[in-house]
């Protein structure tokens, strides 16, 4: 019946990736584990407020959870917030092309200073941009709380 939206499938897949049974995700949900077997059969959909709830149970945007296409992509559902924007290539000089969708979803412009970060360690080492204006507001409110802390303790 609705066998051509990914829905069905995206269900499956997060189901199948948390490792829940269908009996976690129907509580999840708030709904019966019938109803979950018969959307993630394709036999029929949620209405709009329980696949919200579905949303915020696997944390993945409803737009993603009714529209993402794995087989398209190649990739499963990201949570909330985070993007895979695809790879890039470091240039001879160490030069890097931010892709267009990224530069538009952060609003990033020609000229517009970042601050690269790095992680050596822990489960996923690498490297973060980080718009410069942004991260030094955040660094000076961290360094207030810090300065507070230590004015409180001197007291």
């Amino acid at each position: 019946m609705f066998e051509k939206s990914p829905f069905a499938g995206n269900l499956r897949d997060l189901r199948a990736h948390f490792n829940y049974t269908l009996e976690q995700a129907a509580e999840g949900a708030g709904v019966t584990r019938q109803s979950i077997a018969k959307w993630e059969s394709g036999q029929s959909i949620p209405d709009i407020f329980h696949a919200n709830a579905l949303a915020k149970f696997y944390d993945v945007a409803l737009d993603d959870l009714l529209n993402h296409d794995t087989a398209e992509s190649g990739i499963g559902i990201p949570p909330k917030g985070k993007h895979l924007f695809g790879t890039i290539q470091i240039g001879e000089r160490g030069q890097v092309v931010i892709p267009k969708a990224a530069r538009d979803l952060f609003k990033l412009k020609k000229g517009q200073r970042l601050v690269v970060l790095g992680e050596e360690n822990g489960p996923l080492p690498g490297l973060a941009l980080v718009k410069s204006d942004d991260f030094l507001t955040q660094a000076a409110a961290y360094n207030h709380i810090l300065h507070q802390e230590k004015d409180n303790h001197h007291e």
